[in-house]
C-alpha cells in the first residue's frame, strides 16, 4: 500500500523500470520462454498499478485505510 507522495513517485520509477524490462525481452528473449518471463513481470506492474490507482483516487485529507501503517 502506498502510505505518501514518496511511495507514490518509488513504485510509479518501479513501474516504469518493469515496463522498460519488458520492451527488451520482446526483443531479446527465446519465443518459447517470452510468455512465462513476461507474465511475472506483468503481474507485477499491474499490481503496483492498482496501488497507484488505490492512491491517487483517495483524496489527501482522507485517513489511510484500517491496518495501514505510516513509517515514522
Amino acid at each position: 500500500m502506498i502510505r505518501d507522495d514518496q511511495e507514490l513517485r518509488v513504485t510509479q520509477q518501479r513501474i516504469a523500470s518493469f515496463e522498460g524490462l519488458l520492451a527488451q525481452l520482446r526483443v531479446t528473449a527465446r519465443p518459447d520462454e517470452f510468455p512465462a518471463v513476461a507474465g511475472g513481470y506483468r503481474f507485477e506492474i499491474e499490481r503496483m498499478q492498482a496501488e497507484v490507482l488505490d492512491y491517487l483516487t483517495r483524496h489527501a485529507s482522507e485517513p489511510l485505510p484500517a491496518g495501514a501503517h505510516v513509517a515514522t
